[in-house]
């Protein structure tokens, strides 16, 4: 495979950007060799610089459900950058855009739209902090959050991939406000609370866990932090940058049938545009600026390009609800051929699986939580990456990131991508 053109480009990018790139997975530094620079995408394809084609199975990390460049959306964003590319004032559409939400996500009675993910999130427990008087909140070990401070502290995602434990320029102080606690362990989260009674305003979670790999929840896990935190007048927030709007129409929630207090939305909610929202009950958002003391603010929150990108990718998935029956089967299909395949060939692994979100993972031992992902055979997940981007076959380039499919995946994607697989040898 002829990737000249990748790596001169990357050579050039390290003289004007740090480490190369504008997020730290993009460099393949866990995986090895030159990141892939693309060009361009249509359906479920990648175009490199160099011309080669790859499968997809990222999809920009979750938010081109549909495929790349899907024909509406394009459009819409066509049509509504001919009016201008932002305001800086309200617009009929962010009402749209909010109540389209409402809609669609239950426990949404208020929305307020950000530019990403990171800020949904650090504003969700700011207004958590703000409505309950407490400072300290529980995360949990692997899950990310986002690059604020206070996410920082035992996170998974590209600092687990860089093997950053302990983040340079996230204060003690920070740290100290931020509890952590091994995912599905709920004994752990109950001593948590009892060590720091009536002090802890949020717990935050990834209702089906992105950032070590998928992890689902067990049983009763989000159940008992429900009640938990019904108990103890702390905020429940399910972190939905990922799984809302992709899993279901209504997100982890309807999926999984729990009810958080706080939602945070990105990915799928921009239709591949920076978006974010965070959203909830009535009695906390109202405590938002202007009408409330927490305030949070941003100058290209609500921008309608990306407004109207979200919106017409949100109505498709509403208004096509076989979309999300199509990717269960789909990412059905390759759970179980990739267990046939790898079973065969005696190679320990396990994969996880929710909706259109899974991970292979080279282990003999179910993967329940951070320590648990971090027993994947790096070497072995190393060379399988690059056994199937040699393929033509692209992958997240990290043990400890989903895998996300797209609806736009044919028979034919992925009996090539089995080929690769039964290919494989370790």
């Amino acid at each position: 495979m002829n990737l000249k053109k990748s790596i001169e480009l990357f050579q050039r990018a390290q003289n004007s950007i740090p480490g190369g790139v504008n997020s730290p997975v993009r460099a393949f530094r866990s995986v090895g060799g030159t990141p892939l620079f693309i060009k361009s995408a249509k359906g479920s394809y990648l175009y490199d610089e160099d011309g080669n084609s790859y499968i997809d199975y990222i999809n920009s990390w979750g938010p081109m459900i549909l495929g790349h460049a899907y024909e509406p959306v394009v459009k819409a964003i066509q049509e509504k950058a001919a009016g201008s590319t932002s305001f800086g004032a309200p617009t009929e559409l962010e009402i749209e855009m909010a109540e389209l939400i409402k809609s669609m996500a239950p426990n949404v009675d208020l929305v307020r739209m950000v530019s990403s993910g990171t800020e949904a999130c650090m504003s969700a427990i700011r207004l958590a902090r703000g409505f309950t008087g407490k400072n300290k909140f529980i995360k949990f070990e692997g899950c990310y959050h986002g690059h604020a401070d206070a996410f920082l502290v035992k996170a998974g995602s590209g600092v687990a991939t860089l093997n950053i434990q302990s983040v340079p320029g996230v204060t003690a102080g920070v740290a100290q406000d931020t509890l952590t606690a091994p995912y599905n362990n709920l004994q752990a989260v109950e001593k948590l609370i009892e060590e720091n009674k009536g002090e802890i305003a949020a717990i935050i979670v990834e209702p089906v866990v992105g950032n070590m790999g998928c992890v689902p929840p067990q049983e009763g896990f989000l159940e008992g932090l429900r009640k938990l935190c019904n108990q103890e007048n702390i905020v429940f927030i399910f972190d939905e940058v990922m799984t809302g709007f992709r899993l279901a129409a209504g997100g982890a929630q309807e999926k999984l049938n729990i009810n958080a207090d706080l939602v945070t939305f990105g990915k799928v909610i921009g239709g591949g545009l920076p978006v974010g929202a965070f959203g909830g009950k009535k009695e906390i958002m109202e405590h938002i600026a202007p009408i409330g003391n927490v305030y949070q603010a941003g100058t290209l929150s609500g921008n309608p390009i990306a407004m109207i990108a979200g919106y017409t990718m949100l109505n498709e998935l509403k208004n096509n609800p076989s979309v999300y029956t199509q990717l269960d089967e789909k990412t059905a299909r390759i759970e179980k051929s990739l267990n046939d395949i790898l079973g065969n060939k005696n190679i320990p692994h396990r994969i996880n699986r929710v909706g259109s979100m899974m991970s292979v993972f080279f282990t003999n031992d179910d993967v329940i939580d951070f320590d648990s992902a971090s027993k994947t055979d790096i070497k072995v997940f190393n060379k399988f990456f690059h056994h199937m981007l040699d393929h033509g076959i692209y992958l997240p380039p990290s043990a400890y990131e989903s895998w996300f499919i797209s609806n736009a995946l044919s028979s034919e994607d992925l009996q090539k991508t089995f080929d690769a697989v039964e290919d494989f040898s370790w």
